[in-house]
């Protein structure tokens, strides 16, 4: 008997979470998968990380992936997020895209998706709770609402802070930065609440799913309240996330990332 093809997985942005994900594969820890190919945008960053890995790794520019690999995962700057997918899907690839909030101003890649072969995966994240959001949209959701607490220091350069001159050092209680759906938290803090995007795709969509944004200085993690009032189940869910060396991320994120991985050649698949 032999034993599985290990899946070919590239790794598009080498940040906080890209770094993680592409050290984990090289060191053969998600079982079922191996690192083929890396992007990143500073050359000489990217060789000399590539350069301390314990295997050869092709670098390549972003459209290039697809060549490489069958799973692309998406780490880098939302900005980026169509050189990223397009590529993907046209090849007929999966793409793990974690700049969620990225794919609502970008309508054309959901259609691309369901058009062609390829198809976006959206992890979980720094979010808990999606399988049962999703199970309750199989029924009638009657409101879907988050509250995210952050660091001030972790919402900064957020457009939203910066367009309205929020003073975020010299705070001593908690400041309501944000109050609306899911599409505008998305759109002003495009570094900070995929989560909110991950959240309206699984349940109601981005205009009426609700979100309050806080930055607190009373709180050292990144802390998600939801709650879920639906024909099927009342959900009260809430997680504090220990920011990753970027405080706009969560540690959890990129294990999110890693779990799902593992499920595309799991011989037993736990959760929806």
């Amino acid at each position: 008997m032999t034993n599985k093809a290990e899946i070919q997985v590239a790794v598009a942005g080498l940040g906080a979470i890209g770094k993680v994900l592409a050290t984990q594969l090289d060191a053969g820890r998600i079982g079922g998968c191996r690192l083929a190919a890396i992007s990143g945008r500073d050359p000489d960053r990217t060789a000399a990380f590539v350069a301390g890995l314990s295997t050869p790794v092709s670098v390549v520019p972003l459209a290039a992936l697809p060549e490489r690999a069958a799973v692309i995962v998406e780490c880098a700057p939302s900005a980026l997020l169509s050189q990223v997918v397009e590529p993907a899907l046209k090849a007929g690839r999966k793409v793990v895209v974690l700049s969620v909030g990225a794919l609502l101003e970008r309508p054309a890649l959901l259609e691309l998706a369901r058009a062609g072969q390829g198809q976006i995966l959206v992890p979980s994240g720094a979010l808990l709770g999606l399988d049962a959001v999703t199970a309750a949209a199989e029924g009638r959701i009657e409101s879907v609402r988050m509250v995210s607490r952050k660091p001030p220091g972790g919402f900064k350069g957020a457009p939203f802070v910066e367009q309205n001159d929020i003073d975020l050092d010299h705070l001593s209680e908690p400041l309501q930065l944000y109050a609306g759906s899911a599409r505008g938290a998305a759109k002003g803090f495009p570094a900070n609440l995929n989560v909110s995007v991950a959240l309206a795709l699984a349940g109601i969509g981005p205009d009426r799913t609700q979100i309050e944004v806080w930055a607190d200085p009373g709180v050292v993690r990144n802390t998600h309240h939801i709650e879920v009032v639906s024909d099927a189940a009342l959900l009260h869910m809430t997680i504090e996330n220990i920011p990753s060396e970027n405080p706009k991320t969560g540690r959890i994120t990129a294990q999110s990332v890693i779990a799902l991985l593992r499920k595309l050649s799991a011989p037993v698949r736990i959760g929806t």
